[in-house]
């Protein structure tokens, strides 16, 4: 289906079923809610065909250019049906399980996901490594049964509602950096593994400590080959940085918008509205090219830290904005739109810190694109 169409046609029927698709709830609502509500968005969008869509014959896609999906993301978020960050995790983990799974273990495992059947989480960060993923510790040693893993994750994100973990595990030695890493695929009801979930300063437990205590891990869920963990990581971060980006990026537009329509007269500084509407228009035109880089098959690499930063700028200016022009509401409000607009400003303060810190980001950026070297 060619993206005209299908954005006409998916305008058309979300339409039709807005009442049935919208949230029961006001305001930011519980993170429950906010998972309930993203299980019947999913359903209902897979069982129209719409979120199958962009996905290879393989998962029982409908094929297509990946700018469809990119669409349907867009569109849920950008009319508030669904929370961006809990909507990404199929557009972050999916294609590079597709990738690097048995086509049988891909077959059976993702449809169950793209219709909100199942939840995924991804245990790559551990205590202590920062964000040197090369010197993770969590190991799995290799017997007869299958992988023993034994360490811990942390901010592992819904992973108290996860059925699946996409895990990173130390088989080789410590010394072996990126090349000792394998990545598992792991049920999360497995007998050894204990989730512990951390309260974050906007009231939720969207994180987790999560513990691996000799957990079994058939040999046949290993994602690629032993050792292929780095190849899986880096397999996987431009997803998360191309389609989970661009839905943020509809989510922050409309927001923006919202604030424009909520805040009193004069409340609203115009030059500083204007520079952060600049801002917000810059994000989503530098994602808009890297999706459609990548529906024309392009490699994405380094270049996509550009989109991070931009996104975490973007975001925070939005919510700076909403704190000045709306103060009774994010500070003190106790209605249902002054808690979702309090939470999602405490929210934007981790917008320079999670998929990658800004930090990091503008090393990256100095280092691989512009080469100024470690020693500048």
């Amino acid at each position: 289906m060619e993206l005209d169409a299908f954005r006409k046609s998916l305008d058309d029927w979300l339409d039709e079923h807005g009442e049935e698709l919208a949230p029961a709830y006001d305001g930011a609502g519980t993170l429950d809610e906010r998972m309930a509500q993203l299980a019947k968005v999913r359903r209902l969008a897979f069982d129209a065909g719409w979120a199958r869509w962009g996905r290879p014959g393989v998962v029982g896609g409908l094929g297509g250019s990946t700018l469809l999906r990119a669409y349907l993301s867009e569109a849920v978020t950008a009319r508030d049906l669904v929370e961006p960050g809990l909507y990404s995790m199929p557009e972050v983990l999916g294609p590079s399980v597709i990738t690097f799974a048995r086509p049988d273990l891909s077959a059976e495992m993702l449809p169950p996901l793209l219709r909100g059947d199942e939840v995924w989480c991804q245990g790559f960060s551990e205590p202590g490594t920062g964000s040197n993923l090369a010197s993770l510790t969590c190991r799995a040693v290799r017997t007869d049964p299958g992988w023993r893993v034994t360490g811990q994750k942390v901010w592992t994100s819904l992973s108290q509602y996860a059925t699946r973990c996409v895990l990173l595990t130390r088989t080789g030695s410590i010394e072996s950096a990126h090349k000792g890493i394998t990545a598992l695929f792991v049920d999360m009801d497995s007998p050894g593994i204990t989730i512990r979930p951390i309260e974050t300063m906007d009231g939720e437990k969207e994180f987790s400590e999560v513990f691996f205590d000799d957990v079994l891990v058939p040999l046949d869920r290993t994602l690629g080959d032993e050792g292929q963990g780095w190849a899986f990581a880096m397999d996987l971060l431009p997803y998360e940085r191309s389609t989970a980006l661009w839905q943020r990026a509809a989510w922050l537009h409309r927001r923006l918008g919202d604030l424009v329509e909520t805040a009193e007269p004069g409340a609203l500084d115009a030059s500083a509205l204007g520079e952060i509407t600049q801002l917000v228009y810059a994000f989503r035109a530098r994602s808009r090219a890297t999706q459609h880089r990548m529906a024309a098959g392009e490699e994405l690499g380094a270049e996509t830290s550009i989109d991070k930063v931009l996104l975490a700028t973007a975001e925070q200016a939005v919510f700076d904005l909403a704190a000045e022009a709306l103060p009774a509401e994010v500070v003190i409000g106790d209605d249902p739109r002054s808690d979702r607009w309090r939470s999602e400003f405490l929210y934007s303060r981790a917008a320079t810190i999670y998929g990658g810190s800004a930090e990091i980001q503008r090393n990256i950026i100095a280092r691989r694109l512009l080469d100024l070297g470690a020693e500048r």
